[in-house]
């Protein structure tokens, strides 16, 4: 089932001689619990464009859609409000409050919206994201990895539709990283919730159903990972390829992505 819906999405940085365009007329949907992820090299718009789905990066032209709600059609506060409520955003860095504990920095999303804490759904997350035991540890207690998984807590805490990770294991050293991915599966199967992931790294990006290439600020192939490739490091893709225009043409390939 359809749920996000980007339609003809541009973003344009800077004027004249100045002016790079980000976001070059991109048109994708993503259905309803689809775990994506989007690749690309620094500086072909992946980040950008996660950004904008998140509500936080205003695009220049374009249209968004989750579950049928123009993301960008009310005022400020609508949208405000909707990325309190809607998204769950987390970031390379962990961007904890120092002075606050695990429960105080997992719940603070729900405190600054004066809505009341949810405590079975708490405890919930602190056992999904094995934080029990540290529920009352400030970040300065926490290894990186312990500090992602806090993160996360907040993100989830607020039961979004969708949740979005921007490079969210860029600081952590290989084994965390791969923890944090596991966990962003287990809450995706847990919860049902869409997850889109941009990454860098081709063998995190094959723990998708779906891999998303951006390039120039286009989508140059997008295809769905075979369970053969995510058990075996070998993912054969179905890319649907675009020409140079940005139109889908009718031919499909095969491409073989192999795990770093």
């Amino acid at each position: 089932m359809e749920f996000l819906k980007v339609e003809n999405l541009c973003k344009i940085y800077g004027k004249g001689d100045n002016q790079v365009k980000a976001l070059d007329n991109v048109s994708l949907t993503i259905d309803k619990g689809d775990f994506t992820a989007i690749i690309g090299t620094s500086g072909s718009g992946k980040s950008t464009l996660l950004h904008a789905i998140a509500g936080v990066d205003v695009p220049t032209g374009g249209k968004i859609y989750l579950d049928g709600q123009d993301i960008y059609g009310g005022n400020n506060e609508q949208l405000a409000i909707f990325r309190r409520r809607q998204v769950g955003l987390i970031y390379q860095f962990h961007n904890l409050i120092p002075t606050l504990n695990v429960v105080e920095n997992i719940t603070l999303p729900i405190l600054m919206d004066r809505r009341k804490v949810n405590k079975e759904r708490l405890n919930d997350l602190l056992e999904l994201l094995g934080l029990q035991e540290r529920r009352h540890h400030l970040p300065n207690q926490l290894s990186g990895g312990q500090q992602q998984r806090v993160a996360i807590g907040r993100a989830l805490m607020n039961a979004p539709a969708v949740m979005l990770a921007d490079e969210p294991t860029g600081s952590l050293d290989s084994r965390n990283g791969h923890e944090i991915i596991k966990l962003l599966k287990e809450s995706n199967q847990k919860y049902g919730q869409t997850l889109i992931l941009v990454t860098h790294d081709e063998s995190i990006a094959l723990q998708a159903d779906r891999i998303i290439t951006i390039a120039d600020g286009r989508v140059v192939r997008d295809g769905r990972v075979s369970q053969a490739g995510k058990t075996a490091g070998n993912g054969r893709i179905s890319i649907s390829r675009s020409d140079e225009a940005g139109h889908d043409s009718t031919g499909f390939e095969e491409r073989q992505v192999a795990q770093r």
